[in-house]
């Protein structure tokens, strides 16, 4: 089973497109833009698992320089 997840980030003034470019380029993102609103950047990841998805984020997005916040928001099929 595939475990899907929108990250919400955060960034400094001026870095959401160099952020959404690096985002987009880790193994297990399917989609990262940039938007307006109270976020910056949502992105799109999978893992095999809860904990690979964890790992993805706190290991490799959130390391992305210009990033100041993220919120993960794991996808339900109820």
């Amino acid at each position: 089973m595939v475990v899907q997840a929108y990250i919400l980030v955060q960034t400094t003034v001026g870095k959401s497109a160099d952020v959404a470019r690096a985002i987009g380029a880790l193994q297990g993102v399917t989609l990262a833009e940039d938007v307006t609103g109270p976020y910056d950047v949502i992105v799109r990841a999978e893992a095999a698992s809860v904990d690979e998805l964890g790992a993805l984020v706190v290991a490799q997005v959130q390391n992305v320089p210009g990033i100041t916040r993220t919120v993960t928001c794991p996808v339900v099929h109820i």
